[in-house]
């Protein structure tokens, strides 16, 4: 698995992996969180933990801005952004500039079994390999995407699919975090 070093701009790694590095590493990703989730019980989904820095300044509702996430949340929100990085990252690859949204998120709400988990992200798979499935033999990777330059430089087709794993990345800590205050709760 790819280990994303937030010191280090994804602009000064993307040219050290290729659009087969991107599956195996997509592929790594979901197999990940598939690992951290199968075997839970469906209460864990919905498991309110305790979050005292929560905070969500794209909320839906100003009341959703600082309520913690629940497993749930966290895997649709991680599988949206992943599956909007892909598309992005298509159609850079394609020699398309890319200034829009591209994002679909499951509702949270209606994620309450381990199943329906297990299911986004097998879905979510699909989908990514298919957009990474879409790139040309010979990609562009001329053409940057310049509104994550603060923290990733400009980023081009590869750059931009390796921001999807990297946000991953950043939100296993708090999977692993919900898991333990399931269990410790007992639920």
């Amino acid at each position: 698995m790819i280990t994303f070093d937030r010191s280090v701009k994804i602009s000064d790694i993307q040219d050290d992996y290729t659009r087969e590095d991107l599956i195996e590493a997509t592929n790594e990703a979901i197999d990940y969180v598939l690992e951290l989730i199968r075997d839970l019980p469906d209460s864990y989904v919905t498991f309110q933990p305790v979050d005292h820095e929560a905070y969500d300044p794209a909320a839906a509702t100003q009341g959703e801005m600082n309520i913690a996430w629940t497993l749930g949340h966290v895997v649709v929100h991680m599988t949206a952004t992943s599956e909007e990085a892909a598309a992005r990252a298509s159609m850079l690859a394609r020699g398309v500039v890319v200034e829009q949204r591209m994002r679909s998120e499951v509702p949270w709400e209606t994620v309450t079994t381990v199943q329906q988990l297990i299911d986004r992200l097998e879905e979510s798979r699909r989908m990514q390999l298919a957009y990474l499935d879409a790139w040309p033999d010979e990609p562009n990777l001329e053409i940057v995407y310049e509104l994550y330059e603060r923290w990733a430089g400009r980023i081009n087709a590869v750059g931009m699919m390796l921001s999807g794993l990297a946000h991953d990345q950043d939100h296993y800590k708090q999977l692993a975090e919900i898991i333990r205050q399931a269990q410790d709760a007992g639920v």
